[in-house]
C-alpha cells in the first residue's frame, strides 16, 4: 500500500473512536509507513499510552527542547489527564524507548511486554531492538488494567518478535495489533528472534477472536479484522509453496530465492524479504521438510 499524500498528521491528535486517540511521530520510512502511530486509551481522568514510540523526541536534555517532538505532542494530547500505564507492544526502537522518557516527566509505570535484547546476525528490516527497555510490569496472557472507563486486556502473539503483546479494549472490541498485523504490508519476521511457526500461530489465534476493529501501530485501522488476517494466513502459506516449489528444481540460496519470489521489489526492502524467506526455511526444516548445508537450501 502507497502512502497517503502529505501533509500527514503528525503530532495531531485523533480520535479513533469515543476511548480511543492517536498522535502520529515523526518517524516516517519504508519500514514504519507514515511513522509510529501512539495510542491514547481513555477520555478523562486516567489514560493509557500504547506505544509511545522512538528515543529523544521531546524530552529536555535528549532532543526536542522547543516542544515540537512526539513525546510533547503525547503530553499535550493527555492534557489535564493522568497517565495511569505506558504499555509497549514490544521493543523494536521505532516503538518502545521514549517510554522512559514519559516515565521521567510523569511517573506512570511501564506496563506491558516482557524486556528483550539480542543480537541479529542479518540486515535489519525494522528498528532494532531497544535494550534499556525496563517495565515496572510484565503482563501475561490475558491479564488486565484498568482505569477510568476501560479495561485493556493483553494478547501474547509472539512471531514478529518473541516478546510482542497486542491488547484489546474490553469495552469496544478494538485491538491495537502494534507490528503484528498491520493493514498497509505484512509484517516482517526474521530470525533469530522473529519465528515463523509462532507468527503463524499468533495469526490463527487472532483469527478466532471477534474483535471488531484492529488498531495498528503503522497505517490505517483494520475495519474488517478476520477477513484481513485470513488473507495474511493465505499469503504465508503461498510463500512457503514458493519456496517448496523452487527447492524441488534443486538447491537455492536465500537470494535466489529472494530474487524468483519477490518480482519487481524495491531494492531497499531485499534485506527484509531475506530475512522472511528464512523464517519460512527455519520453520520447514523443523518440519523436516528441507535441509541447508552452507548458503544451500534443498527439499528433503
Amino acid at each position: 500500500m502507497d502512502a497517503p499524500p502529505k501533509p500527514w498528521p503528525t503530532g495531531l491528535s485523533e480520535f479513533c473512536e469515543p476511548l480511543v486517540r492517536r498522535v502520529l511521530a515523526p518517524n516516517a520510512s519504508h519500514y514504519t509507513y507514515t511513522g509510529t502511530q501512539t495510542y491514547l486509551v481513555g477520555s478523562q481522568g486516567d489514560v493509557a499510552v500504547i506505544d509511545p514510540g522512538p528515543a529523544g523526541t521531546g524530552v529536555e536534555g535528549h532532543a526536542d527542547t522547543r516542544g515540537e517532538g512526539h513525546v510533547a505532542a503525547i503530553l499535550a494530547a493527555v492534557g489535564k489527564s493522568r497517565i495511569a500505564a505506558i504499555l509497549c507492544t514490544h521493543t523494536h526502537r521505532d516503538h518502545s524507548p521514549a517510554a522512559a522518557e514519559l516515565k521521567a516527566l510523569t511517573g506512570a509505570p511501564i506496563i506491558g511486554c516482557a524486556p528483550l535484547a539480542m543480537d541479529d546476525d542479518g540486515p535489519r528490516a525494522d528498528a532494532a531492538f531497544d535494550p534499556d527497555y525496563a517495565p515496572d510490569r510484565v503482563l501475561t496472557d490475558g491479564e488486565r488494567i484498568s482505569g477510568e472507563g476501560w479495561t485493556i486486556e493483553a494478547v501474547a502473539t509472539p512471531g514478529h518478535t518473541s516478546n510482542h503483546l497486542c491488547y484489546s479494549l474490553v469495552e469496544s472490541g478494538a485491538l491495537f495489533t502494534g507490528d503484528h498485523v498491520m493493514a498497509w504490508s505484512t509484517s516482517v519476521v526474521s530470525p533469530p528472534d522473529g519465528d515463523m511457526a509462532a507468527y503463524m500461530a499468533s495469526l490463527d489465534k487472532l483469527y478466532a477472536r471477534a474483535d471488531t476493529v484492529y488498531y495498528p501501530a503503522h497505517g490505517p485501522a483494520v475495519t474488517k479484522p478476520r477477513q484481513l488476517v485470513r488473507g495474511m494466513l493465505g499469503h504465508r502459506r503461498q510463500r512457503e509453496a514458493q519456496i517448496l516449489r523452487l527447492l524441488g528444481q534443486g538447491p537455492h540460496a536465500i537470494p535466489d530465492m529472494v530474487t524468483a519470489m519477490y518480482k519487481g521489489l524495491d531494492p531497499r526492502l531485499t534485506g527484509a524479504a531475506g530475512r522472511s524467506v528464512l523464517a519460512h526455511l527455519i520453520d520447514l526444516r523443523h518440519q523436516g521438510r528441507v535441509a541447508c548445508e552452507g548458503d544451500l537450501w534443498t527439499s528433503l
